[in-house]
């Protein structure tokens, strides 16, 4: 987690998800050919051949707007939607509670593999995404705190067996 984030989480325990939040994480997420995607997606990888960028269209695909799940004091300054600090917090608390609630539906995943789970909010909005760790691929940059206006956080879960995809 970058330094914007923990000190927007700091230590507070983590918050119960918010309803859709909870139904996404019930929903699941199941394996298209080489990719991952939320269960019931009507999005579909596969196709004659793979995706070229497996982890971006991961990322694309399974990305969510947390403030479309979450109430929370969004305000608009001359048209262009405002985050408050607070609310960037609650955001990141409810896609860290998020990731951590996928942790089973990964566990189930046959084969095996490690989903890293990425959880970024800013003065506009808040995502969450996730992707099979690859060897060599990467959709955020390395070093968190070079994402200066956002708060980034990235959690692995790494079911015991799994190994990153080559």
């Amino acid at each position: 987690m970058n330094d914007a984030a923990f000190a927007s989480l700091g230590e507070q325990p983590l918050p119960s998800l918010a309803p859709g939040l909870r139904e996404m994480a019930v929903r699941g997420i199941e394996r298209r050919g080489a990719v991952l995607t939320w269960a019931g997606s009507p999005f579909t990888a596969v196709r004659s051949t793979p995706p070229i960028d497996r982890t971006g269209w991961e990322c694309d695909e399974t990305s969510l707007h947390l403030e479309r799940f979450v109430s929370m004091g969004k305000t608009t300054a001359e048209g262009v939607p405002h985050i408050s600090v607070q609310g960037q917090r609650l955001l990141l608390g409810q896609g860290l509670a998020l990731a951590f609630a996928l942790r089973e539906p990964v566990y189930a995943l046959t084969p095996r593999v490690p989903v890293r789970c990425i959880v970024a909010a800013n003065e506009t909005n808040g995502t969450f995404r996730f992707h099979q760790i690859r060897a060599g691929e990467s959709w955020h940059v390395p070093d968190l705190d070079s994402y200066q206006s956002e708060r980034v956080l990235v959690v692995n879960i790494e079911p015991p067996g799994a190994a990153a995809l080559s």
